[in-house]
């Protein structure tokens, strides 16, 4: 059964609009205020520069990474640097070419357009952007059979932010076509502790450095997954205190979260015992663990794996997954002794 989870950087069709109108309030408008992504945001700044001293379009970006890390926010920040209007889709919402050719041709010189999971294109829509991003032409088949004939609008000169937590999904001629392409890395815990108190100061909530610190090491380096838990504990200390974050009340709430000292949820533990428990530590396929823990596959490899590797809890094999004596000793387990794991401590 699978377990919902306090920790995922995805968000329920449910509380999708509630969620995202708070996360709306909470994201950076500039790079002023983005914290973080330090290399990233030197190298956007200077093709920004670039392109307004040329009077140019930006070059279509690409950004990549785990879920949670701000490519959103991200494509959200260039397009108010550069002083343009943003258009949001994502992936799946285009299930047609020509829903494509509609955004297209309804965007103006200089605006951008922004597609999420774009590695969850149809083909024939990945098709239909190669002119379009290359040539800013679009090519429209009109008619079926013999009598069909292609026709060639020119389109506005757009610029293109992809995000995707999958750039091996992306077609090779698709991903060529992006000028500039970077990938998030997983954020500092003090860098985490500045978003938490930027948040808090957002959301008027007065929370002690202590608690801030505490919940930063909780966050899994995920700015999604900081303001999350920073909004859950603001609910326990405004129904179990006065509403002031401190070091006992964070502790408390975090403890009903089963949220632990390394930011793992029951369900990540569940990953790692399920390894060890009936598979002796491992490897094992994905698709096991996949079945064993009524996971997608997807899911597996997008929101558990990434960070359980960053911090040394599990490696990939050309076995399978396997589980790392820190993730023995983190879970008070004793590791099997036919296991030849290697400590990354």
């Amino acid at each position: 059964m699978a377990i919902d989870r306090i920790v995922n950087t995805g968000v329920s069709d449910d509380d999708q609009q509630q969620e995202q109108e708070l996360e709306n309030t909470l994201r950076p408008k500039d790079f002023a205020n983005y914290i973080g992504q330090e290399r990233l945001k030197q190298n956007i700044k200077l093709a920004i520069e670039a392109a307004k001293k040329r009077g140019e379009p930006l070059d279509h970006i690409l950004l990549y990474g785990p879920p949670g890390l701000g490519k959103t926010t991200m494509a959200s920040v260039i397009a108010n640097e550069m002083g343009a209007q943003i258009r949001v889709t994502s992936g799946p919402a285009i299930e047609r070419a020509g829903d494509l050719a509609s955004l297209l041709t309804n965007l103006q010189d200089g605006d951008m357009l922004f597609i999420d999971e774009i590695h969850r294109l149809n083909r024939s829509v990945e098709e239909v952007l190669y002119s379009a991003m290359e040539d800013f032409k679009l090519d429209i088949m009109l008619g079926k059979g013999p009598s069909a004939r292609s026709l060639r609008l020119d389109i506005p000169k757009f610029t293109l932010i992809g995000a995707t937590t999958r750039t091996g999904a992306l077609a090779a001629p698709l991903r060529d076509r992006f000028g500039l392409i970077h990938r998030l890395e997983f954020y500092k815990p003090e860098e985490i502790q500045q978003i938490i108190v930027r948040a808090a100061d957002i959301l008027n909530v007065r929370i002690e450095r202590t608690a801030a610190q505490e919940l930063a090491h909780r966050a899994r380096l995920t700015p999604r997954i900081a303001n999350r838990l920073l909004k859950r504990v603001r609910d326990y200390a405004d129904v179990n205190g006065d509403g002031i974050i401190d070091t006992v009340i964070s502790s408390q709430a975090l403890h009903l979260l089963e949220v632990d000292e390394l930011g793992l949820d029951p369900a990540d533990r569940m990953l790692l015992l399920a390894i060890i428990d009936n598979y002796k530590g491992g490897p094992v396929g994905v698709e096991t663990l996949a079945a064993l823990t009524a996971e997608e596959r997807s899911t597996i490899e997008d929101f558990y794996e990434p960070y359980l590797m960053q911090i040394g809890l599990l490696e990939r094999t050309p076995r399978g997954r396997k589980v790392t004596h820190k993730a023995y000793r983190h879970l008070g387990k004793t590791p099997h002794p036919a296991t030849g794991q290697t400590d990354l401590l």
